[in-house]
């Protein structure tokens, strides 16, 4: 029984040394501002990674409608626009900034263009995609669009698909939940 708990203990004691806090990361703004999570605490986030020239990127749009609903109910999304999928985000961050704004009327906070996936990929994505830094699960970035989930409190929820939309039941239950 000793070695059970000992053995669990143990266990337990690697995974919070490993565990990186979500409120413990940091990102450039898309003007090259550096932006520390710590000001996300409180808040619901939606980390999509985002692209100019993709199929999905009409979901600029209601990812900007479901930011203006939700932004005074403590949830926020961040836009990392990455050029990992068939090169559909060429363009400069104030190429992006601009597309952005006057194509979708963006005002959630967009970062500067990053890599998603591959030996270049951002702390951030690390984080998203690495169980041992996230707590929850091991996933692969599949394309632009895909949505990760945290709650108030920096623990990653879920993930989901591109295919998924800014306004499904699940994504809305936990905004609103």
């Amino acid at each position: 029984m000793k070695n059970i708990l000992f053995t669990m203990l143990f266990l337990l004691a690697a995974y919070v040394i490993n565990a990186q806090g979500f409120y413990e990361l940091e990102a450039k703004t898309i003007d090259g501002k550096t932006f520390s999570f710590e000001e996300l605490k409180g808040k619901k986030v939606l980390i999509v990674n985002t692209a100019s020239k993709c199929g999905y990127t009409p979901q600029y749009e209601d990812l900007q409608k479901l930011y203006e609903e939700y932004k005074n109910k403590n949830f926020v999304i961040l836009g990392f626009p990455a050029n990992d999928f068939l090169k559909q985000e060429p363009g400069s961050n104030s190429e992006i900034e601009m597309f952005c704004s006057l194509n979708y009327g963006v005002s959630f906070p967009m970062m500067e263009k990053i890599s998603v996936k591959g030996k270049d990929m951002h702390p951030v994505y690390k984080w998203l995609t690495d169980k041992d830094k996230n707590g929850l699960e091991d996933s692969k970035v599949k394309w632009n669009f895909q949505k990760y989930f945290i709650d108030e409190n920096g623990k990653l929820i879920t993930h989901f698909q591109p295919s998924i939309k800014p306004f499904d039941d699940e994504i809305i239950k936990l905004i609103a939940n």
